[in-house]
């Protein structure tokens, strides 16, 4: 069973490298970044889809069965996202490109995801939180690319914005304290189990804190944005209404 999951999560590894490699060489013209944002996205379309279908109908239920088995299907999730995490990290460290949160966030995932290859257990709960991290990602490489092109001030970048920061309060928060509570109330998982969900569940509030940040900052330049608009037009309106008189 340990060499069938250390060859899956090589396998994942080897498959998410290619990946990238095939990206780097069909979009020459682009920078490392963006071939990484690709695989990045792929990921986060496929770990949600997967993850989703676990959690929601072949289960078990992770806030009714914590720390249970794993079955097969979770293996897979666990073994499919684990070798995309050490790529990422890999790639963010050799290239430099985030900062500690981000690193701390990828390092307890493959902690957590690592620990519970090795026990056989706890699949449901890890599962659930790989979906929650990942649902949101798709916006936010859409957000991304999007700068890329020129194209984020626009009402496209507006939606994006808006779903973006939506789900990550409604899910990673509000469903994610849910799940952080019945992890740690249950007899059932691991110590280090709980300890690595409660670790999840804070950096999930500092990235929280960041996204209001921004969103208030967002709204005060609309707003602003749209006074000067709304001035502009009133004022052009007063002039013509002077005009005809």
């Amino acid at each position: 069973m340990a060499t069938s999951v250390f060859l899956r999560v090589a396998f994942s590894l080897t498959g998410w490298f290619f990946l990238y490699a095939g990206s780097c060489r069909w979009f020459k013209d682009r920078t490392y970044e963006w071939s990484c944002r690709l695989v990045t996205l792929t990921h986060g379309v496929l770990a949600t889809c997967l993850c989703g279908y676990i959690g929601f109908i072949d289960g078990p239920w992770p806030m009714s069965f914590p720390g249970s088995p794993n079955t097969p299907l979770q293996v897979h999730a666990m073994c499919m996202s684990l070798g995309y995490f050490l790529f990422d990290l890999g790639w963010c460290v050799y290239f430099k490109a985030e900062g500690a949160l981000m690193l701390a966030h990828h390092t307890v995932s493959i902690a957590g995801i690592t620990v519970s290859l090795v026990l056989g257990e706890s699949g449901p709960e890890v599962n659930a939180v790989i979906f929650g991290s990942e649902l949101t990602n798709p916006l936010l490489q859409a957000r991304w690319f999007l700068r890329e092109k020129g194209l984020y001030p626009s009402l496209t970048g507006d939606v994006v914005d808006f779903f973006f920061i939506v789900l990550f309060t409604a899910v990673r928060i509000g469903v994610g304290a849910r799940l952080m509570y019945c992890v740690v109330t249950s007899p059932m998982p691991m110590w280090f189990i709980k300890a690595g969900g409660v670790i999840m569940y804070a950096v999930s509030w500092v990235f929280m804190v960041s996204i209001c940040r921004f969103a208030r900052r967002k709204t005060i330049k609309k707003y602003h944005a749209w006074r000067s608009q709304f001035c502009r037009e009133t004022d052009s309106n007063a002039n013509g209404h002077l005009k005809s008189h």
